[in-house]
């Protein structure tokens, strides 16, 4: 009976942040209105993030890199954490808070947009990959639980009012999900279901 309890109780916390999107209904629709006028000029989006976080990101880029609802053209969308190579050897070669920054000094332009994802809002090396983008001239977000000096430096971000990695990441995964739809609409909406 108690592991049944421990059950209901994870999904019930699930269920109570994912409906606190509801309240950040608008700030998702500005998020993928500006990867919508990113992708329109020709921009990309960059993501990355840690452990779960990184896993989140690259499934944000794959659903805009391939497809979400609809067969549509590709959308240029890279998640900075699935180049071991890069990732091992800028981190033996410079530390591992640099992991983010040498990518995103390589790869981002004025007007790209850059997501930064962190449960904790304190990943160093998100932290110096989202100063860097914005020192480069593109557009920050960051998905993150409540505090951490992250929602600092961005210029739109997500806080999941939590401190429970998962439950966090279960929102993170959501509100990628809903931009994602939003985008693909926004950009081929007229176009049918695969």
């Amino acid at each position: 009976m108690e592991q049944e309890a421990n059950i209901v109780k994870q999904i019930e916390d699930s269920i109570k942040l994912k409906k606190y999107l509801q309240q950040e209904a608008k700030n998702l629709v500005a998020m993928a209105d500006l990867l919508v006028n990113a992708f329109r000029k020709g921009n990309k989006v960059l993501l990355f993030g840690n452990g779960g976080s990184a896993a989140d990101a690259q499934h944000i880029a794959c659903e805009l890199a391939g497809k979400f609802y609809l067969d549509r053209a590709p959308l240029p969308a890279i998640a900075l954490t699935t180049n071991t190579s890069a990732l091992t050897a800028i981190g033996n070669d410079y530390g591992y808070e640099e992991v983010f920054v040498r990518q995103v000094k390589s790869l981002v332009k004025q007007g790209d947009v850059v997501i930064g994802i962190s449960t904790s809002g304190n990943s160093p090396n998100v932290l110096r990959g989202i100063e860097e983008a914005k020192r480069l001239g593109a557009t920050t977000i960051a998905f993150m639980g409540q505090g951490g000096r992250l929602k600092e430096l961005v210029d739109y971000m997500l806080s999941v009012p939590s401190v429970d990695t998962p439950r966090i990441q279960e929102v993170h995964i959501t509100a990628g999900h809903i931009i994602c739809y939003l985008v693909e609409q926004a950009l081929f909406g007229n176009r049918k279901s695969a």
